[in-house]
């Protein structure tokens, strides 16, 4: 929020300087983006009156003026196309020191301009440094005292501070909330603007009804009539609204812009001759739409919040108004209205339609429920002292039952003590909530307080928002430093569970690249990728492309590819490791997986290394060294399954004990078309919590005696998987087997259609003798015959 310096001090003026001023309001949590002077350096202008402006003999598009200081008159030529005679505009006299673009100071001496002497210099804004403004020389208002010095005239020794707030502090987006602040860390007196009602001079009020109470629980409105709608705006308010960064439009639009900025409390103007019937506050009904102020015209969602008469919608409740009822320069009669909105029903709507106002952006964080009566009395004050007219009644239309209730907080000297780390005084407690605008009753117990809420502290709901009220107007760098004396006590660390840093480091040094990438994707990218898991649509979307929250890590993965591929990447590895979001009956299911994908060539470019591309093994491999890393490899299976985001032919389950863990394989040709990949590109996803879980290592002697191997050739149906086979032997070996290895696979000349050869190496070593040629042919058959009868295998001949 930016506002004026000058404007601060009328109301709280503390012995301070400008710098001073900032860093109290940046240390107390009202940070300040910038601080800039209303105008550059410049001396020796005062406000001139053109008394006469006649055509240059020498030149067509210069003019020679007589300019009256106040006291003299002297000869100026002047090129601007707004010089004429009467007009009041800036006169830099003989000797004044303007402002450059550079820095440095430009000296106004006599000249001559085409055979002409010129005694001065008429101004622009932008020669003044005050706006950009260049189109013709300054125009001030008729009654400007001639002879005035121009900076005293506009005020322009002042400054324009930029405070960025944050979201809970919306009481500070006013004038009166920044004075209070400031009187309130400074100790000193503020003047607030008088709580002034206007009585009525006429009985005509318009109909209001409130169909979402629970929405707009309180609506204030007043007819205005017989206004002078060629009035204008005073100047100490335009500069007011100015300075604040809001743009002069008409007296009764800029009187509901300083009432804003003055109080808070944003106001809306109708022109009442436009109204038809009665105003509505309700939900926009399907397929409306609305033409705002800015002639964008809307198709309205079932969820915004608009005020309609029955004509149907004229203004997008606590965003903007509508063109066809806003207030003209023909406008006589005017309908205020002055209204509380619940947050919840604001936020995010005016984001959906691509605008933020300054509406929009104070109704989101909340406006004090208790103030629309007075911002309609202050704005009628406003407008009867500028445009004239006849005030109604001021109408309020409210569900009590649907206002916030007045909040009471207990206030407790022992937490304030614990958690600020000393021993505040209690009167020093009370003199600062009490300076805050707090009410304190003592408690029943000894060294509690209960504390009454004002309606504009929305951001006060619990003790520790009360301590921290403390602690920031105390001051922060105030408070004693303390080391923490609490035990910590050192955590037991799980052996059997395998730390995800070490799944980290195993891929980085497998080559791997760590990714974070969003949470939210496109919708359409996400239904790609996962249609077993319905996605979570966001409220309030950031985008388009970041509408719903991902059910699989896969689409940011080949996003950030797709990103590396487009800058001439040719090899990428990447991982990550985070959160999927799955929707359950009850809830959402936040759960941790594990990540990765390969493209490319098996090995970076070198003169020894290969042209070879990555395939499915080279993927398979790697995710084996990451399931043997918890010593539990033996326990992992990989099935041949089918995924809509994989290859039909290359894809598979990964299980544990019957549990999926995850999907591995190549990405679908149709989406790498899609996407614009160069192909081929493989992935895989892991759910970290199994992955996790390992044994704990044991030791076992290692035995002196000789192992036994036997080497086995099997026929079997091209479809059986070397696990099945693997599973089914170590079954039937007996407890001896040490190790069972696949090292040569065949199909062609000498095998069926249909079938392979698996050749297997298989091998026994006793702890504590030498296994005899009977014991290692009894595990033979035993398994020869169990691979016959369950698989269907035959030994190859």
């Amino acid at each position: 929020m930016k506002f004026s310096e000058q404007w601060l001090r009328e109301l709280v003026n503390p012995a301070i300087d400008t710098q001073g001023l900032v860093d109290q309001i940046t240390m107390a949590g009202l940070e300040v983006d910038e601080v800039d002077p209303v105008a550059k350096a410049f001396s020796g202008v005062v406000v001139g009156e053109i008394l006469t402006a006649e055509q240059h003999p020498n030149a067509d598009k210069l003019q020679v003026c007589s300019v009256s200081d106040g006291q003299d008159a002297y000869q100026v030529v002047c090129g601007a196309p707004n010089a004429r005679a009467g007009l009041k505009t800036a006169f830099a006299t003989l000797g004044a020191e303007l402002p450059t673009p550079d820095g440095s100071v430009f000296k106004i001496k006599k000249a001559k301009l085409r055979q002409v002497e010129s005694f001065g210099m008429l101004c622009a804004d932008d020669e003044l440094g005050i706006s950009d403004d260049h189109a013709g020389i300054m125009e001030l208002p008729a009654d400007a005292p001639v002879g005035t010095c121009l900076r005293t005239y506009l005020d322009l020794n002042d400054q324009v501070i930029d405070v960025d707030l944050t979201p809970n502090r919306g009481d500070c987006l006013s004038i009166i909330g920044l004075a209070r602040e400031v009187g309130v860390l400074n100790k000193a007196p503020v003047t607030f603007v008088a709580d002034t009602t206007t009585p009525a001079a006429i009985d005509d009020t318009f109909a209001v009804s409130l169909d979402a109470s629970e929405d707009c629980p309180r609506y204030v409105g007043r007819v205005i009539r017989n206004i002078n709608p060629q009035a204008q705006t005073p100047q100490w308010m335009q500069q007011k609204l100015e300075r604040s960064g809001v743009r002069c439009i008409d007296p009764v639009v800029d009187v509901t812009n300083f009432v804003l900025l003055e109080l808070g409390q944003p106001m809306h103007a109708f022109d009442l001759e436009k109204l038809q019937q009665e105003i509505r506050v309700r939900r926009a009904n399907q397929g409306e739409k609305l033409t705002l102020l800015d002639g964008q015209e809307v198709e309205l969602n079932t969820d915004t919040l608009v005020i309609a008469d029955a004509s149907g919608p004229i203004a997008m409740a606590g965003i903007m108004g509508g063109e066809p009822t806003s207030v003209t320069d023909t406008t006589q009669h005017i309908f205020l209205e002055s209204a509380f909105f619940n947050p919840i029903s604001i936020a995010g709507r005016a984001r959906s339609y691509g605008l933020h106002t300054d509406s929009s952006h104070r109704f989101e964080r909340g406006v004090d429920w208790q103030l629309q009566a007075r911002a309609v009395n202050r704005a009628t004050e406003l407008l009867l002292q500028i445009v004239g007219g006849e005030a109604g009644p001021v109408v309020e239309t409210v569900d009590s039952d649907a206002l916030p209730a007045p909040r009471q907080v207990r206030l407790r000297q022992s937490k304030i003590n614990s958690m600020l780390s000393f021993e505040m005084p209690a009167a020093e407690v009370e003199e600062i909530l009490t300076r805050l605008g707090l009410s304190l009753s003592a408690s029943a117990v000894a060294g509690e307080w209960q504390v009454a809420v004002p309606s504009y502290r929305f951001d006060i709901a619990l003790e520790v928002d009360l301590i921290e009220e403390l602690a920031r107007v105390y001051g922060y760098n105030n408070l004693p430093v303390r080391t923490p004396t609490a035990s910590l006590p050192l955590k037991p660390d799980n052996e059997a569970q395998m730390q995800i840093n070490t799944l980290r480091r195993s891929l980085v040094a497998m080559g791997y690249q760590e990714a974070i990438t969003y949470s939210f994707i496109e919708a359409g990218l996400q239904q790609q990728f996962d249609d077993q898991y319905q996605a979570l649509a966001l409220a309030n979307p950031i985008s388009a492309e970041m509408a719903v929250m991902r059910t699989t890590l896969w689409p940011g993965l080949v996003k950030a590819l797709q990103y590396n591929q487009n800058r001439q990447q040719q090899r990428v590895r990447l991982f990550e490791t985070g959160q999927r979001f799955l929707a359950q009956d009850v809830g959402m299911l936040q759960e941790n997986v594990l990540a990765g994908l390969i493209s490319g060539k098996q090995q970076p470019e070198g003169w020894q290394a290969g042209k070879d591309v990555v395939d499915f093994f080279d993927l398979k491999g790697d995710v084996e060294n990451l399931l043997d890393l918890a010593g539990a490899g033996e326990q992992f299976r990989f099935v041949a399954d089918r995924h809509v985001a994989l290859h039909p032919g290359q894809s598979a389950r990964i299980e544990r004990d019957g549990e999926t863990l995850g999907y591995i394989g190549a990405l679908h040709p149709n989406l790498i078309k899609a996407l614009d990949l160069q192909g081929p590109v493989y992935l895989f996803e892991l759910r970290l919590q199994p992955l996790q879980q390992g044994v704990i290592p044991r030791y076992q002697e290692i035995s002196k005696f000789p192992e036994s191997r036997r080497d086995l050739a099997v026929v079997v149906d091209g479809t059986v998987a070397f696990a099945e086979l693997r599973n089914l032997a170590a079954e039937n070996a007996g407890s001896y087997l040490k190790q069972i290895t696949l090292f040569d696979v065949y199909q062609g000349q000498g095998i069926d259609p249909g079938r392979k050869s698996l050749a297997l190496g298989l091998t026994w070593q006793h702890p504590s003798r030498t296994l005899n040629d009977e014991e290692i042919n009894s595990a033979v058959d035993a398994i020869v015959s169990a691979l016959a009868s369950k698989l269907g295998a035959s030994l190859r001949e």
